[in-house]
């Protein structure tokens, strides 16, 4: 398999067991090794008490971007850390982009930044992502990946 091949399948694997963002509406719009995509739109159950998405789901988009991003070379990673700076409020209806980019990859560990924007490319939060590898590997099928 390539590398896009690869993260492909390993995105599908994981979105399958990924009952959170499956929840919430998360889709995936794009992997590749090292990076993913995904979106979410921004419901009124969303909200916090001033009307506005709360900030704790747009950590999750972004967490979620960082799940994607670093386990795309089919070996199991989770976050180890990370930090959010919230610079613009997502109003019910908005449509969030959570882009992850992987900074760095050595050994077990990841380093991962994510900018969230709204539609319109507005930026909503900046958050980095920290990774470390952990036991096994997300495609279980071997001649899938030959």
């Amino acid at each position: 398999m390539t590398p896009q091949e690869i993260a492909d399948a390993c995105a599908r694997a994981m979105h399958v067991e990924d009952a959170t963002s499956r929840s919430l509406g998360i889709e995936i719009s794009e992997v590749g090794p090292g990076s993913a995509r995904l979106s979410m739109r921004v419901a009124d159950k969303l909200t916090n008490g001033h009307g506005l998405c709360h900030g704790g789901y747009i950590f999750i988009l972004a967490d979620t971007a960082l799940a994607y991003a670093c386990n795309t070379y089919d070996q199991r990673a989770v976050a180890s850390g990370a930090s959010i700076e919230f610079v613009a409020p997502a109003q019910v209806g908005d449509t969030l982009v959570a882009q992850a980019v992987e900074q760095l990859r050595a050994g077990r560990r990841g380093v991962y930044d994510i900018r969230v924007t709204n539609q319109h490319g507005a930026l909503i939060a900046l958050f980095r992502g920290r990774s470390a590898t952990i036991k096994g590997t997300l495609i279980d099928n071997e001649v899938e990946k030959k």
